[in-house]
């Protein structure tokens, strides 16, 4: 009879040895789904374990929450999932249940989640024992189960978890979310059990749950490099690079990060949630003092971003476009109003009027605006013939934007002509950061940004339009329509005093015989109505 292999072995003959051996257990059963090899663990991760994994005279572990943070790029997360697979394996006992938590960023699913299902469906020794679903999975052998759920309390009640993992806690800032890590906490039910953060830093004032653990973690002894532990807590807290592939090229990269994000991101160091969107000497940079507004140029395609206000705010419009050969955005033309609470803006007169000047001077490609205050002009510009497009000021938009207009500042990669009011709206705009993302802002109510927040649209819409091919035939015949195109339609004119016979004045398609019929009563209800004085 020949000889099993290790690999031939059921799990369960092994695991009274890998449980004295648990970092072996990683480097030899847990493989890389990239490089298809055994994990090698970074010292730093190493060290974590041998003091992690420790078990006191009671049977307990001597520590049973654990935090490991160290800079962006770090492996957390992989790390995050080998941790919680030794868990469940080595020390889960009977139907032991783990928990990967979403935070309020990710909403649904948890990154450690995907990688722990990467990990056990890449390893020879596990991935015939394990069934994956969408959101959970489960050892049949061991009656053991890995579940991903969201950042809500209500879906962990009444869970009894050998361990729980957090996923960068920096973004954990709301009510519910704190409710969910007070709910995850330790069961006293069971021997071994831990609760898992895994995260870098976060904002001053913002990120509560982690600066609350944190502060907590450098009460304890230094009982190694950079790590802390006693009162039941186990700290790696590094700001320095852990990991070989972060060198001086990743080094230098993170340098051309805002300057908050350099401070969480690579120095592992809480940072002001606002701080300022540019250096002024690189937005000088970009200015080119030679140049001013660019003439009409119907062949020219441009793109505009419009940040509109009735009343309180500036409303602001930004022309740019792309120049393909030299990969740059160039400023075209902008335009400020001001509006005041006892002088509204009339959109007609400045935005509509603007834009359809454009039309004739530009080939507008595209007309980036808020829909909240802009409903109605937009259908009439649509009429017109103009390619409105809705670009809502949410997170994800305005983080996409606010980052586009900051990479093209830093790589200078924008030209400007010069511009005191621009330059100041510049000064003054802030980057504030959260947890889904980070926007331009402003410290004082009273500073007005506008005109770079409808910078950033435009510069945003010509980045991701210039790679879009297009033309046009007007510029040749004037008497050209692009039948893609609503046609334009003049502003209908009612008379002050209504009569009988005012609708058949007005513009409308070609009707149907029934279409005739609705609208011949339709429009005799509501002259019946003006007459008898029920609308005016």
């Amino acid at each position: 009879m020949s000889k099993k292999t290790s690999a031939q072995i059921p799990i369960t003959n092994q695991l009274a040895y890998w449980r004295k051996n648990p970092i072996e257990f990683i480097e030899t059963c847990l493989f890389d789904p990239e490089t298809e090899r055994p994990f090698v663990l970074l010292p730093a991760e190493r060290e974590f374990l041998e003091h992690a994994f420790q078990i006191g005279e009671n049977g307990k572990l001597v520590y049973s929450e654990w935090l490991y943070s160290c800079p962006k790029k770090s492996g957390k997360t992989t790390f995050a999932a080998l941790i919680i697979i030794t868990m469940v394996l080595l020390y889960g006992g009977a139907f032991p249940e783990a928990f990967a938590l979403a935070n309020d960023q990710e909403q649904a699913q948890s990154r450690v989640f995907e990688f722990i299902k990467r990990i056990l469906l890449a390893s020879p020794l596990l991935r015939d024992e394990v069934e994956v679903t969408q959101y959970k999975i489960t050892f049949p052998s061991f009656h053991a189960t890995i579940q991903a759920i969201a950042s809500d309390a209500g879906s962990a009640a009444g869970a009894n978890p050998v361990i729980s993992c957090f996923d960068e806690l920096w973004a954990y800032t709301s009510e519910r979310s704190r409710r969910l890590f007070d709910e995850m906490n330790v069961p006293p039910t069971r021997k071994i059990a831990a609760r898992l953060t895994v995260t870098y830093a976060g904002f001053e004032g913002e990120s509560v749950l982690l600066e609350e653990l944190y502060r907590r973690g450098k009460e304890q002894p230094l009982i190694g490099d950079d790590l802390y532990a006693g009162n039941g807590l186990l700290m790696f807290w590094s700001h320095k690079p852990i990991a070989p592939w972060q060198d001086a090229d990743w080094a230098t990269a993170m340098l051309r990060e805002r300057a908050s994000a350099y401070q969480r991101q690579f120095l592992n160091e809480f940072a002001s949630s606002s701080s300022q969107f540019v250096d002024l000497i690189k937005w000088d940079r970009c200015v080119d003092h030679a140049l001013g507004h660019i003439p009409p140029d119907p062949t020219l395609p441009v793109w505009v971003g419009v940040d509109a206000s009735y009343k309180h705010d500036a409303t602001a419009i930004v022309v740019m476009t792309f120049d393909r050969a030299r990969q740059q955005a160039r400023l075209v033309d902008h335009r400020i109003f001001q509006p005041t609470s006892e002088q509204p803006l009339d959109f007609e007169l400045t935005i509509e009027s603007y834009l359809l000047d454009l039309r004739r001077r530009f080939q507008v490609r595209a007309v980036l605006y808020d829909p909240w205050q802009m409903q109605s002009s937009a259908q009439r510009l649509r009429k017109a013939g103009l390619p409105l497009e809705e670009f809502a000021q949410s997170s994800p938009n305005l983080t996409q934007a606010s980052q586009c207009l900051f990479d093209l500042i830093e790589s200078q990669a924008i030209v400007l002509y010069p511009d005191q009011q621009m330059r100041l709206a510049v000064s003054r705009a802030v980057a504030i950061e959260g947890p889904r993302g980070w926007r331009i802002g402003k410290d004082k109510s009273a500073f007005k940004i506008d005109v770079v927040v409808a910078l950033a649209m435009a510069c945003f819409a010509a980045v991701q339009g210039a790679g879009q091919h297009s033309y046009r035939l007007d510029v040749f015949d004037p008497d050209f329509r692009d039948l893609d195109l609503p046609p334009p339609s003049p502003e209908p004119t009612v008379p002050p005093q209504a009569n009988g016979e005012w609708w058949r004045s007005m513009p409308r398609s070609t009707p149907t015989s029934h279409a005739e019929g609705e609208l011949r009563s339709m429009y005799s209800s509501l002259d019946n109505a003006s007459r008898w004085g029920l609308i005016r």
